[in-house]
């Protein structure tokens, strides 16, 4: 049998083995070990030069630890296979000193074609390479499958002139090859220890699942680069599979002992009615909710903005997984009570309710989350400002080195050296502009303390 021949088999064995992972609990991995003033560098290409499953991991840590100053730098490159990566890795990687350096290629590598035995040795040698690059500057790798290719969505826009990639020829199996380099990456990552994220199945797992109701549904709106639902997807199957020390934002909980009446940690201030028909407290968490901007950047992009990051919000259950905000307040009066915090309602809520809890990371009249939202906002200008403009810089960079090599075969000069050199003043106004807004990011991201009010509605209008 001819080795392209096994390209179907190979798929189902990967498809198999990642149904298997994805299934793993997210107690068998390990967290990042983050501390303050940690970098952390996205590499990978177009779905990271896309700067949204980034830009939603950044909104995780700039509210889930407003207190460790994270920093952040977006290493994508749109077309770029492992080989590019490691071209400009020094300069684009190594230059950042990283504690952790996140890695998602593959898209590209197998060049869209049936399955190819020269191709895949390259891929995987240089893979091979790029982690070996990624351990010898000291940061931790965490290595990501490709994500999905969604042939029932190319089939679709295959009948659209205006699709980009209408006349482009893409392989029938292409899914399963990504399948394939996927579980191979997840093979070597597990022999060297580091930490592996599945992207594809979770992926695939959830276009199948919305298509019994909805048939053309898909992530993928171009078949390779997902939505914004699906960078949000991205980026909670890597925090939810590495496993964050931080997976709730607060959990206050109010209950009666005898005469008394008890708060946690963080509630102060506590005063709870001799009828228990009111109570206030303030309250000071340690941490904002995970929100994410309705848009998902200003103006128009060659990349579609539909289905929406906050469709990926509700279908991975993020808020209670992994924000929740909780609110249990034991032993009021029966009723039905109204709860303010720094004097905004934010719902009416049964007794029974409060008493087994209420999460209210969701809920958007709360002004911790429109504290978040602002910061998400900011953070979404961060990366339309100077994220992407920095990543189109670096493409432009790509192909002069490309231009560079090529004139060199020829026998003519090398001129990337001086090539880049000139666009070194550009490159740093954009990385201290990014540095910039994170500064202002952090200054919104810090929690205040809240003053809440909980009322049973028959006295709310009591003085």
């Amino acid at each position: 049998m001819k080795l392209p021949a096994l390209a179907p088999l190979l798929g189902f064995l990967a498809l198999v083995s990642f149904s298997g992972f994805a299934q793993e609990t997210p107690n068998d991995k390990p967290g990042l070990g983050l501390v303050e003033g940690d970098t952390i560098v996205f590499l990978g290409d177009s779905i990271t030069h896309q700067a949204l499953y980034t830009q939603y991991l950044e909104d995780f840590f700039f509210t889930r630890y407003p207190d460790r100053k994270l920093h952040f730098h977006n290493a994508g490159v749109a077309g770029d296979k492992a080989a590019d990566a490691l071209a400009r890795f020094d300069e684009d990687v190594a230059s950042l000193e990283p504690k952790v350096v996140t890695v998602l290629l593959g898209m590209n590598d197998g060049g869209y074609e049936d399955f190819g035995a020269e191709t895949f040795e390259r891929y995987s040698e240089d893979m091979t390479t790029l982690l070996d690059r990624i351990e010898a500057i000291g940061a931790r790798p965490v290595v990501m499958s490709p994500t999905m290719f969604d042939h029932h969505q190319l089939a679709r826009r295959k009948t659209d002139p205006t699709f980009r990639f209408r006349s482009k020829e893409f392989s029938g199996q292409y899914n399963a090859l990504l399948a394939f380099f996927g579980g191979w990456l997840r093979e070597r990552a597990g022999e060297r220890g580091f930490l592996f994220v599945d992207q594809w199945a979770p992926m695939n797992r959830h276009t199948f699942a919305q298509r019994r109701t909805e048939p053309d549904f898909t992530l993928a709106p171009d078949a390779i680069h997902p939505a914004p639902a699906g960078h949000f997807l991205m980026a909670f199957e890597l925090l939810w599979q590495i496993e964050p020390e931080r997976r709730k934002v607060s959990g206050i909980a109010i209950t009666p002992r005898g005469a008394q009446w008890r708060g946690s940690a963080e509630v102060s201030d506590l005063v709870v009615s001799e009828d228990r028909d009111r109570a206030t407290f303030t309250h000071t968490a340690t941490a904002l909710p995970w929100v994410v901007p309705e848009r998902a950047w200003a103006g128009e992009k060659k990349w579609e903005a539909e289905p929406g990051a906050r469709l990926g919000y509700e279908l991975t259950a993020a808020g209670h997984k992994l924000s929740n905000e909780r609110l249990k307040i034991a032993g009021l009066a029966p009723g039905t009570y109204e709860v303010k915090i720094d004097g905004v309602s934010v719902g009416e809520f049964s007794h029974l309710a409060l008493g087994s809890k209420v999460e209210l990371q969701a809920n958007e009249k709360t002004p911790q989350y429109q504290q978040a939202l602002a910061m998400a906002e900011l953070n979404r200008q961060r990366n339309d400002e100077a994220i992407r403009p920095l990543r189109d810089l670096w493409s432009r960079i790509k192909g002069l080195r490309q231009k560079s090599a090529a004139a060199q075969e020829q026998g003519n000069p090398e001129t990337f050296p001086t090539a880049l050199e000139e666009l070194q003043p550009r490159l740093e106004e954009l990385q201290e502009s990014g540095r910039e807004f994170e500064e202002r990011i952090y200054e919104l991201a810090q929690p205040k303390p809240r003053k809440y009010e909980v009322l049973r509605r028959e006295s709310a209008a009591t003085p």
